[in-house]
């Protein structure tokens, strides 16, 4: 059912309009759709219980959705509770409907709550949805009883009265805290002012950095070329190919190439390296820092 182009008080007057289904009317519906997928059958279904769905999402208004988009939510579970509803079960559709319909409404509003996700466990969504009411309430249990609560005592209650870790309660207490902000809204209400985005940390390389690692990458560089020309040309081959490249190659590979045993390409390495530490402890001092 599209409901492209109407405005909340259409929807509600043609689904107020809508037909009443007696049970054994509605079994009928059912049945044609679960047996025939008879599109007329689903739509008459739908339609009847459109107020349902309205009814429902008018209940969420407080969280700042349109109520348009919550009553499209609200009949898109709608939807799926009739292309999963099983008529053999003896339960009536409404009462089979109320659950898709609160948990896709719940979703929605969750999802645009805010850019971050604010959560999409059982639990989560029971305290999005709850924590002010049992907060309210306990205060309200406390006050009879004589006692204030801080805000420590009071997480506590929450956790223990919905069910869930203490940590949950104090994150969905921040999520519920305040809207997001734009980054690039003004510090103040100076057109001129600076904004929010400029306050915030570069976590980029910064140019003493860049400036330093340039360098030391380039006397590691060099020192690493000094190191190679002490070695023959087998041992220089043997070095690159293991060590040089992206992927280096087994030993296997090169004593095969070299026609000579593993443990022989493995033995002419290790001597390879062993002079090229000899040459670069040689060169200077700084190099013992880096080989540290």
């Amino acid at each position: 059912m599209a409901f492209d182009g109407y405005t909340d008080q259409t929807m509600s007057r043609k689904a107020m309009k809508a037909e009443l289904l007696d049970a054994e009317t509605e079994l009928r519906l059912a049945y044609a759709w679960r047996d025939q997928r008879d599109e007329q059958a689903l739509h008459r279904l739908i339609t009847a219980y459109m107020r349902l769905a309205i009814s429902m999402a008018s209940k969420f208004r407080r969280y700042g959705a349109p109520m348009n988009d919550l009553i499209q939510e609200a009949s898109l579970g709608l939807m799926k509770a009739a292309d999963k509803f099983d008529p053999d079960r003896g339960v009536r559709f409404s009462t089979y409907a109320v659950w898709w319909i609160k948990a896709s409404i719940q979703d929605y509003v969750m999802r645009n709550w805010s850019m971050v996700r604010t959560g999409s466990t059982s639990s989560q969504k029971a305290l999005f949805f709850n924590l002010r009411r049992v907060q309210a309430k306990l205060e309200r249990e406390a006050s009879q009883r004589g006692e204030t609560l801080d805000q420590h005592q009071l997480r506590q209650m929450v956790a223990a009265e919905v069910g869930v870790p203490l940590h949950d309660v104090e994150m969905m207490e921040g999520r519920l805290s305040g809207s997001d902000y734009s980054l690039n809204a003004t510090q103040s209400s100076d057109e001129d002012g600076r904004e929010w985005i400029d306050a915030l940390e570069d976590d980029g390389v910064q140019a003493a950095e860049a400036v330093e690692g340039e360098h030391d990458t380039g006397r590691l560089r060099g020192w690493l070329v000094n190191a190679m020309q002490s070695l023959n040309a087998r041992e220089r081959y043997i070095v690159a190919e293991r060590k040089l490249k992206e992927e280096g190659r087994t030993l296997e590979s090169l004593g095969e190439e070299l026609g000579l045993s593993k443990e022989r390409v493995r033995q002419l390495e290790a001597a390879a390296f062993a002079k090229m530490r000899k040459s670069l402890e040689g060169q200077s001092r700084e190099v013992r820092h880096f080989l540290v």
